[in-house]
């Protein structure tokens, strides 16, 4: 694996959103727009949070992660018009001898239709296989919430199979539905205009479907 890839999370803009590092003062925010809301949380792996200060506590980790140097991609997913923070999005379980990763995500409920996912899947889709070296980025959801299947699918992953009882939300064992993408299924003329911060050339506003 080439060492000028990148291994840590970077600023990553599309037409509408922002993708950055979280700050303690994001909290406020996450908790209201989709961390209190047991809805969102409903097939993940972590419960509703009961108050801010657990959201608080949560992102003291997650911020103490960034920049030590050992694969740590986590964003929040503003929006740009706004400045309100209104979701994550990850690329977790991180293999350099693969060259593969798994992405994870969640949005609050209110922006849910708008195609903000998919835009923001998309872009870490291309930044890890562009700008931090994956040749294999892989998703899955649970059977019970195919609007994230729909997501995947818009953003370019390719469906591959199905697992039985492969994870434990908080209802359950879930079976759920595997999808990838590789970096040779990109399109012609992806890429990031600044080492910096990677802006997307190729999406425009129109672009986006309502996932």
């Amino acid at each position: 694996m080439e060492s000028s890839f990148i291994t840590d999370t970077q600023t990553i803009e599309t037409p509408r959103l922002i993708l950055r590092k979280f700050e303690l003062s994001d909290a406020q925010a996450m908790f209201n727009n989709w961390a209190s809301d047991s809805e969102v949380t409903r097939f993940l792996r972590w419960d509703a949070h009961q108050s801010v200060n657990v959201t608080r506590e949560v992102l003291r980790g997650w911020v103490g992660n960034y920049g030590e140097g050992h694969d740590y991609f986590h964003w929040v997913i503003v929006l740009r018009e706004t400045g309100l923070p209104v979701g994550a999005i990850s690329l977790l379980n991180v293999s350099r001898r693969d060259q593969c990763a798994e992405v994870g995500y969640c949005l609050g409920r209110r922006y849910w239709g708008r195609g903000i996912m998919t835009e923001a899947l998309r872009a870490v889709l291309e930044f890890g296989f562009l700008r931090a070296g994956f040749n294999r980025i892989e998703a899955a959801h649970s059977v019970r919430n195919p609007a994230s299947g729909r997501v995947m699918q818009k953003a370019g992953m390719k469906h591959e199979g199905s697992l039985r009882e492969s994870y434990r939300s908080s209802n359950g064992f879930e079976d759920c539905e595997l999808y990838a993408a590789l970096r040779s299924d990109l399109p012609a003329g992806a890429g990031c205009e600044s080492d910096e911060t990677c802006t997307l050339r190729q999406k425009s506003k129109g672009d986006f479907s309502d996932e």
